[in-house]
């Protein structure tokens, strides 16, 4: 007795339109999330944006900001790799020179012939289009001696930029602690009461560079 085809299952169809679903879904949510704002470590970057002039100003925040991108660090060879050049550096120089015919093959003689001069220099004008916000965050301890409150001060700062990064301009951005908060009216260093306080200033000095 011979046995007809078996049906074929539905369920790789529903298991192939749950996983578009969702999918679908993990892109809709990474299409909603804001781009994260990158952070400021070179000194160098944090000593321009305190030379210019303050874009805003409140009881206890300044706000600077320079169109410019971050100071890349330095490279620095490895140790092994210095000595590696140092060594053919040497082989090079006590290594006899080739002739005077034999430096000049056929082949490097097609080559000047088919040269018809230097490369062009491509332009350099990529490298120059800005893209991004990164933020830099100073919160000296003369003005808030305990770290748990610097701490929270940060944590503020960098959540308000993040909060206002669709409106803020393209380049560095530095927020810095000018005066701080009054211990008789915040007695504790991490207080519901003080981080309201903070992030109610904030975001109005971030409203105001946005606007």
């Amino acid at each position: 007795m011979r046995v007809g085809p078996r049906a074929a299952s539905a369920c790789p169809r529903s298991e192939a339109a749950t996983l578009s679903a969702s999918a679908s879904a993990s892109i809709a949510r990474a299409s909603s999330t804001p781009p994260m704002i990158g952070r400021l470590v070179q000194a160098a970057d944090f000593q321009r944006l305190l030379a210019t002039p303050p874009r805003g100003r409140s009881a206890h925040f300044l706000l600077h900001h320079l169109a410019a991108e971050p100071t890349r660090p330095a490279w620095r060879a490895p140790a092994s790799t210095a000595v590696t050049k140092s060594t053919s550096d040497t082989q090079a120089q006590t290594a006899p020179a080739p002739a005077e015919d034999a430096r000049q093959t056929p082949a490097s003689h097609a080559d000047s012939r088919l040269s018809t001069g230097s490369a062009p220099k491509l332009s350099s004008s990529v490298d120059n289009f800005l893209v991004g916000c990164w933020l830099g965050c100073v919160v000296p301890k003369r003005h808030a001696r305990r770290s748990v409150t610097r701490s929270m001060l940060k944590r503020q700062m960098r959540a308000a930029a993040q909060r206002h990064e669709g409106g803020l301009a393209q380049g560095l951005w530095l927020v810095r602690l000018r005066q701080g908060f009054p211990v008789a009216q915040f007695p504790s260093a991490d207080s519901d009461a003080l981080r309201a306080a903070a992030r109610t200033e904030l975001d109005r000095l971030f409203g105001q560079a946005a606007a």
